[in-house]
């Protein structure tokens, strides 16, 4: 099974990816509500690519990212912006973070596993 996190702040935007993820039968998904939660379980969890949303409170994903990347057992797994924010300047910027890719927001449901499984090659 190939271990995919996805975080993001809102309940229903959780419940769509994970629905959307599943569809491949070789990904099992663990979702978390916050960047605090996610750094709580990634260590242990060790997923193979993280989603991760960019608008988020208290730690949004730009912090929650090089928190990731501080963390030795975390720092090269691949981190996927997923946001409505898609402009290619506000795109480059959050490449230049360190991300892989970024996906937008509202992402499409039937292809979202797709997507994914082109960042995991």
């Amino acid at each position: 099974m190939t271990r995919i996190l996805y975080i993001d702040d809102e309940d229903e935007i959780r419940e769509i990816a994970e629905l959307s993820l599943e569809m491949d039968p070789d990904f099992e998904v663990l979702l978390c509500a916050s960047g605090r939660e996610a750094l709580a379980v990634a260590p242990q969890w060790k997923p193979a690519l993280i989603l991760l949303d960019v608008m988020m409170p208290h730690m949004d994903g730009p912090a929650t990212l090089a928190a990731l990347r501080d963390h030795a057992m975390l720092r090269s797994t691949p981190v996927v912006f997923i946001t409505a924010r898609t402009q290619a300047a506000e795109r480059e910027a959050l490449l230049a973070l360190g991300a892989n890719g970024v996906i937008g927001k509202p992402f499409d449901p039937m292809t979202l596993a797709a997507t994914v499984r082109d960042y995991l090659r």
